[in-house]
């Protein structure tokens, strides 16, 4: 098995990647599915997220309440750790139990962790390769505006808050470069399956 780490900031294009590699067969695994899973009605990790910031956070129906969740550890790094320190370990947990699921199916299998925190985020995961989705933030500010409805200052907001784009390109063994027509980013992750395919 390949362990592909699949990253890039909002609006990058790295959904895009992810879809075309799954058609050829990658097995994709996505972080922020499974971050939302973990904290489904029922879970430890939601249980434990009530007891340490309250029932406030638990919605009428026994979701979490992310907007009252955000409201509280956006803005206090001590409450943010905390749960970061609930969440990390379980979506940790559920992604290597994926990983693993896909390996035993399929030894040769190419899987492909679709992370957007990547470099924010102490990295546990032996990856094989590091492929980054780029664009120039003007590119990426453009897409949040029109195909997002959002305004341009917190598009620019959005940005700002994740790693530079320097500080994913440093981590990069593969980089693909989506500020040009969706074809040639199709073509460069066309041509990035194929390298794949050959080392497997």
């Amino acid at each position: 098995m390949q362990l592909i780490g699949l990253t890039g900031g909002i609006a990058s294009g790295k959904s895009t990647i992810a879809s075309r590699l799954a058609s050829h067969g990658a097995v994709v695994v996505d972080a922020d599915r499974i971050a939302r899973e973990v904290v489904e009605p029922g879970t430890p990790a939601l249980a434990q997220i009530a007891e340490r910031f309250g029932d406030g956070v638990i919605a009428a129906d026994g979701s979490l309440d992310r907007p009252a969740l955000g409201a509280i550890v956006f803005g206090d790094p001590e409450a943010l750790q905390a749960l970061n320190g609930i969440t990390h370990p379980a979506v940790l947990a559920a992604s290597t139990e994926r990983f693993r699921a896909a390996a035993e199916a399929d030894p040769e299998a190419i899987v492909v962790y679709d992370v957007p925190l990547l470099v924010e985020s102490a990295n546990e995961y032996p990856f094989d390769r590091v492929v980054v989705a780029h664009a120039p933030a003007e590119t990426r500010i453009h897409r949040l505006v029109t195909l997002r409805g959002m305004d341009a200052a917190e598009a620019e907001r959005r940005i700002r808050s994740q790693a530079t784009d320097e500080q994913r390109l440093a981590v990069a063994d593969d980089v693909i470069d989506t500020g040009g027509t969706l074809q040639q980013t199709l073509d460069q992750v066309d041509s990035l399956w194929e390298r794949l395919r050959a080392a497997s």
